[in-house]
């Protein structure tokens, strides 16, 4: 008899998990690839945008490291239309990813030709750009976070000095940062070597808590400007390395690996998503290592209403308020994966795209979503809240530069 309720027990569970991931398909077949917006935030397109032009443009592009090299690549060409459409009064941040797989594998090996190829593509028309242009490291330009991901970082780094001598490569040398620079009057970014918190092997020495105190400082000392701190790794996320997964992810566990390996696992396949949302691999935000940094970055931005976090990471875009701050995920540039709508987000959308920064004064700042085609419908724009400005008690220190 117990061995009968027992057996009974499990198929009622399994049945249950059954009817859960079919109604969790049905509700996904609805919404996913379609824009989501927050109900508070549903009347964004009845805000016009200023008739002037902006004092100064941001955008903000991550893991654009899968980009077509024949020239029919849609992001780089919605690229190209922003760059014209901004002239030198602009800058380009690459969010980290730039190089899919693996980053830059030493010459000689079978990727790097490969690798050299869609760099090139991106770096071509990065160079076209009258503006400033500053490239981050992700986790795939760091090996997919091997041990020897110090040295494909390196190169990586060299060969954008040599093909585009006038990117800034930030922070340098794969040291955590943060280091600063001065975009316009009053505009300030800083970048973050976040993928230094989680990276195994080698790595540039430095206190791992050091980084958030300097952070603090650099942010105090400038109060009185708009500030964008950039990292690879989002803070806030609805998708894949948040621990969101699709009902098709539990059935078949090994698409999240690779998008063709359909081996069902019904089940036991459930496993998979629960581990990666509760321990993580060492890219989601669960696993130990990304959790301690994620948790130190947050004790800092959530003392500083107003600032942009802007990061990649994830697959999709996705934005969020929490606590006066401003978190983006803008890491479809060359890929596109499943991002679940509502939670704390205010919008989110699985296409791709990039995130504008639109800077027209000390209070007024709009974040506007681009899509390919570049004269697409916008799908969501949004008038940024900020702090009062508070001028420093102290000068602030000088920015650094590379």
């Amino acid at each position: 008899m117990p061995t009968s309720l027992l057996l009974y027990g499990l198929l009622l569970l399994a049945g249950l998990l059954g009817l859960w991931l079919l109604l969790r398909h049905g509700q996904e077949r609805r919404y996913r690839r379609l824009p989501y917006v927050a109900p508070p935030r549903r009347d964004w397109a009845s805000q016009p945008l200023p008739t002037t032009p902006p004092r100064h443009r941001v955008a903000l592009l991550g893991d654009p490291g899968a980009v077509a090299t024949d020239g029919s690549d849609p992001i780089l060409q919605l690229l190209e239309h922003w760059q014209r459409q901004t002239g030198p009064d602009g800058t380009i941040v690459l969010l980290g990813d730039n190089i899919y797989p693996t980053g830059l594998p030493a010459e000689g090996h079978p990727g790097r030709a490969a690798a050299e190829a869609r760099f090139d593509a991106l770096l071509a028309t990065l160079g076209r750009f009258e503006g400033r242009v500053v490239l981050l490291s992700g986790n795939h330009d760091w090996n997919k976070g091997r041990p020897d991901g110090w040295e494909y970082l390196r190169r990586q780094e060299a060969y954008v000095h040599q093909h585009l001598p006038a990117a800034h490569y930030l922070p340098p040398d794969g040291e955590p940062g943060p280091i600063s620079l001065q975009l316009a009057e009053g505009l300030l970014l800083i970048v973050l070597n976040t993928q230094w918190w989680v990276q195994t092997g080698a790595r540039p020495a430095a206190d791992s808590r050091q980084p958030f105190h300097e952070l603090r400082g650099l942010l105090e000392a400038n109060r009185h400007q708009q500030v964008v701190v950039a990292g690879h790794h989002p803070l806030y996320s609805n998708a894949l390395h948040g621990g969101k997964f699709t009902a098709k992810q539990h059935v078949f566990p090994l698409t999240t690996v690779h998008k063709r390996a359909y081996v069902p696992l019904p089940f036991i396949g459930s496993l998979l998503p629960l581990y990666r949302k509760t321990v993580g691999a060492a890219e989601d935000m669960a696993h130990p290592r990304y959790r301690k940094m994620r948790r130190r970055l947050l004790r800092v931005l959530h003392d500083f209403p107003g600032v942009v976090y802007a990061a990649g990471h994830d697959h999709n875009l996705q934005y969020f308020e929490q606590r006066g701050g401003h978190y983006l995920v803008s890491g479809a540039g060359s890929k596109t994966a499943f991002v679940q709508k509502g939670g704390r987000a205010t919008f989110v959308h699985e296409h791709q795209g990039l995130f504008s920064l639109d800077y027209y004064g000390p209070h007024q700042t709009w974040l506007r979503t681009l899509e390919p085609p570049f004269d697409a419908p916008e799908v969501f724009r949004l008038r940024l809240s900020s702090a009062p400005a508070a001028m420093p008690v102290t000068p602030a220190p000088p920015t650094q530069q590379t």
